[in-house]
C-alpha cells in the first residue's frame, strides 16, 4: 500500500506520498477584467456577446438565459477574458467562491469584474481543480485568509495566486474528477428532490394561511365580494378595512451610536430587521442595549409583547414576526399592536398572506423599502373576533405540524450536504482513493 506524507498544511493533513502541493499561480494563469474598463450597465444590450457575472453561476454551470449582452467592441477590448467552452471560472466578489465550467456556449462571451478565468497549464485537469475549489481545501484557506477582515468578503487575485492545493498525477486527477462527477450528480439529485419537497411544504403552508385568513374555517357561510383582487370572496359577516383603523399602536425605533461601547451589550432587548430573518417568533435578540443608550434618545421606545414586527428595509425587507418579548427596535422595524377588534396573532398571519402584495407596493430597486405609511394603509380582512381566535388556533396547530416536517427535511438536507462535503474533501486530499488505484472502502 502506498504511503502518506505530511502536507505541512493543517487543513489538508496527510496526502499520498506521490502527490505534490503547489501554488495555483504555478499551475494556472488567472485573468480578470481590470476594474470595469469603463464598462457600465447602461451599455448592456439585447443581443451580442454574453457578459458573465456572478449571478449567472448555477450548479457548476453558466445560465446563459440570465446573462446580459455587450457590444462586439467591448468584447474585443479584453482578449484574455474571451471565454470558451470548458473554461474554468470562479467568482471573486458578491457571493464569493462560486465555481463553474463553461458549457453550452454558442457564441462569444466575456467576464465582468467579479469573475476570474482560471487558465490551467498543460497536464492538469480543469474538472479536478473544479472539485478542489468546491472543497474545504479551498474554503478553509479562504476563510483563514479573510479572518479578521470586514464582513464584505473578496477573493483578491494576489491572494488567490498563493492558494496551495493538492496535485496528483494527471491520470489520477481525471479518475477523481470522473468519480466526483458521478457521485456528485447522484447526491445532487437527492438534494434537489428534498429541496423540492421543502419548497412544496412551504408553498402549502403559505396557501393554507392565505385560504384560512381570507375564507375562514366554516365553508357553509354566505360569501361576499371583498373588492380585493387577490382575496376574492370573503364571509359575509367579515369586514374590510385599513390596518390603521384597527391598531392601538404603530411605531418604530432607532439605533444608538454604534461607536460608543457604553450603548451595547446590556440587558435590554433591541430588535433589528435581521432578527426577523427565518423566524415566526422573536424570543431573543442578536444585540442588546444598555440603560445608558436610552438617555436622551426619544426615538427609542419600549414595546410590550406581544406585538407584530415588519422589516421595512434591508436584506430582510418584508419579513414578519410576532415578538414574544418586550423590546426596543431599530428604525428598520415597524411595530404594530391590534386593538380590541384585531388579535395580534391573526394580524401576523394576515400579513404573512399579504407579504407578496405588500412588496409589490414597496419603493426601490433590488432591495425595496416599505414605509409605515404603506403598511398602515394596507387593506385587511377582519373576521369576528371569535373567528380570529379560531383561525389562530387552527393555523398554530397546522403550521406547527408543517414546520415539524420541514425541519425534519432540512436536517436530512444538512446531513446529505455534509456527506457530499466530506466526500469531496476526502478524495481531493487522497484520504480515499478511486478504485483502480486503491480500493474505496
Amino acid at each position: 500500500m502506498q504511503g502518506y506524507k505530511n502536507s505541512g498544511i493543517e487543513w489538508i493533513g496527510s496526502i499520498p506520498s506521490n502527490w505534490k502541493l503547489d501554488k495555483i499561480k504555478y499551475m494556472a494563469n488567472l485573468y480578470g477584467r481590470i476594474g470595469w474598463q469603463g464598462l457600465t450597465s447602461e451599455e448592456y444590450i439585447d443581443e451580442g456577446p454574453f457578459l458573465v457575472t456572478g449571478v449567472d453561476f448555477c450548479k457548476g454551470r453558466i445560465d446563459w438565459n440570465n446573462c446580459v449582452h455587450i457590444s462586439e467592441k467591448r468584447w474585443e477590448q479584453a482578449d484574455k477574458i474571451q471565454i470558451k467552452n470548458e473554461d474554468l471560472l470562479i467568482t471573486k466578489d458578491g457571493t464569493v467562491g462560486k465555481v463553474a465550467i463553461v458549457s453550452d456556449l454558442n457564441g462569444k462571451a466575456s467576464l465582468n469584474s467579479g469573475v476570474l478565468l482560471i487558465d490551467l497549464k498543460d497536464k492538469n485537469s480543469k474538472k479536478y481543480l473544479y472539485w478542489v475549489l468546491c472543497s474545504d481545501v479551498f474554503w478553509t484557506w479562504f476563510n483563514y485568509k479573510n479572518s479578521g477582515n470586514s464582513t464584505i468578503l473578496h477573493l483578491y487575485q494576489k491572494d488567490f495566486n498563493e492558494f496551495i492545493y493538492t496535485i496528483p498525477e494527471l491520470k489520477e486527477q481525471k479518475l477523481i474528477a470522473n468519480f466526483l462527477d458521478k457521485k456528485g450528480s447522484e447526491i445532487n439529485a437527492i438534494i434537489e428532490k428534498i429541496e423540492n419537497q421543502i419548497n412544496l411544504l412551504k408553498n402549502y403552508k403559505k396557501s393554507l394561511i392565505t385560504e384560512t385568513v381570507t375564507k375562514g374555517l366554516n365553508k357553509n357561510v354566505s360569501m361576499k365580494d371583498s373588492g380585493i383582487e387577490w382575496i376574492g370572496e370573503i364571509p359575509e359577516e367579515w369586514d374590510v378595512s385599513k390596518i390603521k383603523y384597527s391598531l392601538i399602536l404603530m411605531g418604530s425605533g432607532s439605533t444608538p451610536d454604534s461607536s460608543n461601547p457604553l450603548n451595547y451589550d446590556g440587558e435590554i432587548n433591541w430588535i433589528q430587521s435581521g432578527d426577523l430573518y427565518g423566524k415566526s417568533y422573536i424570543t431573543e435578540t442578536e444585540k442588546t442595549i444598555t440603560k445608558y443608550a436610552l438617555h436622551g434618545n426619544k426615538s427609542l421606545k419600549r414595546y410590550i409583547a406581544p406585538f407584530v414586527v415588519v422589516a421595512m428595509y434591508g436584506a430582510s425587507v418584508g419579513n414578519i414576526a410576532l415578538s414574544q418579548i418586550d423590546s426596543y427596535t431599530n428604525q428598520a422595524c415597524c411595530v404594530m399592536k391590534g386593538d380590541n377588534s384585531l388579535d395580534n396573532k391573526y394580524l401576523y398571519y394576515f400579513l404573512i398572506a399579504n407579504k407578496h402584495e405588500m412588496l409589490m407596493l414597496a419603493i426601490g430597486g433590488t432591495q425595496p423599502n416599505i414605509s409605515r405609511q404603506l403598511i398602515k394603509n394596507l387593506t385587511i380582512i377582519i373576521p369576528k373576533f371569535n373567528d380570529q381566535l379560531e383561525i389562530v388556533e387552527f393555523l398554530d396547530k397546522k403550521c406547527s405540524e408543517i414546520d415539524s416536517v420541514i425541519s425534519k427535511k432540512e436536517r436530512q438536507l444538512d446531513l446529505i450536504k455534509g456527506h457530499r462535503k466530506s466526500l469531496i474533501y476526502e478524495y481531493v486530499t487522497g484520504k480515499k482513493r478511486v478504485g483502480g488505484l486503491e480500493n474505496d472502502n
